[in-house]
């Protein structure tokens, strides 16, 4: 393997407290490989990409259980697959329990494939409560670590993720392998829970943690002043050229949350720019593997008037929380999920109102879906958006307390100021 970085081989993973069942020194590397980048969040050419790796890596050992382990895990985290509706993957899984069961896997191990196999389920709390047990015993196994915190952020759980990395942040000292990026981790949990000075110390001390969609920040940073078009720029230069490359998740929701937020402004034309996104949308409205990516979706399909499309996600969704099984986003969707998703149909279609009644009541529970304080905004500016556009004086009366709330929560906010604003426009406040 052409790498010249120091991945680690069998007898380096075992002296870290961390045995791999392998005698494959290149399986072992390259599960090195495949971890740095995940954690990275990066596709490393000079590694061969992650999907290179593990091709590479099933070759060298077919049988190495957390190569599978590895393999799934990846796939499914990623959520844009799930053994419903693929089953490449779901035989991918059972493969890898018949592993399991037919070698001598440490206990650590063990734990890696019931929790991947639990996630397959659908039941991302267990899976998260079997990679913590991982990380009572082994507290620098990055694997588990990045698997528990990406599933607490789906589950919306913002103090697990940060206690998650906080129970074992004093364990990665800077002699252990990719230390910075736990940094990163550790400073994202304390910056979701509002622990700002202390998240600005930890990402100083030489975090080398770095979103993929800081693009997407940026433009919302410019929405939020009000420069439409210098948002635009950004998205059709970065946001869309990144989608249609790599039709991941994070770059799904990325597109369509600042599209909605554009309309929702009411200030700029976003033109054709949702029929860039359906396609990439489009294949994934019945997945229903996360909620919150199937809000994002459904704003896909109604920005480009796709009306079949937006029918197919409500109706396979409802279908869904009707026979839930273990599987935590169907459980969640009777309550949660149809509630909001109806409600953006109906604020597309000119209801405001309806959309109101069907968004007040599950406001403090949208956090269930997952995702960050700065991704869910885009709910919390629905909610007023559709309190502005009512018909019932009660529900107008509602959008002055809302900015009231806001304004309080983020002062000296220009997207606030400009909401404000259009409410005294209508007598509102």
């Amino acid at each position: 393997m052409a790498v010249t970085l120091p991945l680690r081989d069998c007898q380096a993973w075992k002296d870290a407290g961390l045995l791999l069942s392998t005698t494959s020194n290149e399986a072992c590397k390259l599960f090195d490989a495949i971890v740095t980048q995940y954690v990275k969040w990066s596709n490393d050419k000079s590694l061969g990409g992650i999907e290179g790796c593990l091709t590479k890596l099933k070759a060298a050992d077919p049988t190495f259980a957390m190569g599978h382990v590895i393999s799934n895990g990846l796939m499914l985290i990623g959520t844009g697959n799930s053994v419903r509706l693929d089953k490449e993957l779901d035989q991918a899984v059972k493969t890898m329990v018949q592993i399991s069961e037919t070698q001598p896997l440490t206990p650590r191990e063990q734990l890696h494939v019931s929790a991947v196999e639990t996630f397959a389920k659908g039941n991302f709390s267990k899976a998260c409560d079997l990679w913590e047990q991982i990380l009572w015993d082994h507290p620098t196994d990055l694997l588990a670590l990045k698997f528990a915190h990406d599933g607490y952020f789906y589950l919306g759980y913002k103090a697990q993720m940060r206690d998650s990395v906080a129970r074992v942040y004093p364990f990665w000292t800077p002699d252990v392998p990719l230390s910075s990026y736990v940094k990163g981790l550790y400073s994202f949990g304390l910056m979701e829970t509002n622990f700002y000075d202390q998240a600005e110390k930890v990402a100083k001390e030489d975090s080398d943690m770095i979103a993929c969609h800081n693009y997407w920040h940026w433009a919302l940073y410019l929405i939020e002043k009000g420069e439409y078009e210098a948002a635009l720029t950004i998205f059709d230069d970065h946001i869309l050229p990144s989608l249609q490359r790599s039709g991941t998740m994070l770059d799904v929701v990325d597109s369509c949350s600042m599209l909605f937020r554009l309309q929702m402004e009411g200030r700029v034309s976003v033109g054709q720019r949702w029929q860039d996104v359906l396609p990439v949308t489009r294949p994934h409205s019945q997945d229903h593997i996360l909620l919150f990516n199937d809000a994002h979706f459904l704003m896909a399909s109604l920005g480009a008037q796709d009306r079949q499309t937006t029918q197919d996600l409500l109706t396979s969704l409802r279908e869904a929380s009707e026979s839930p099984g273990e599987n935590c986003q169907h459980l969640l969707a009777r309550d949660v999920g149809l509630p909001l998703c109806l409600a953006l149909v109906e604020f597309k279609d000119g209801n405001p109102d309806r959309a109101l009644e069907l968004l007040l009541p599950i406001r403090y529970r949208i956090i269930q879906i997952g995702g960050s304080d700065a991704q869910r905004d885009v709910f919390n500016q629905l909610l007023i958006h559709a309190a502005l556009t009512c018909t019932s004086s009660a529900h107008r009366n509602l959008a002055r307390s809302l900015l009231m709330e806001r304004n309080a929560l983020r002062p000296n906010s220009p997207l606030t100021q400009r909401l404000i604003r259009k409410a005294a426009a209508v007598h509102l406040m």
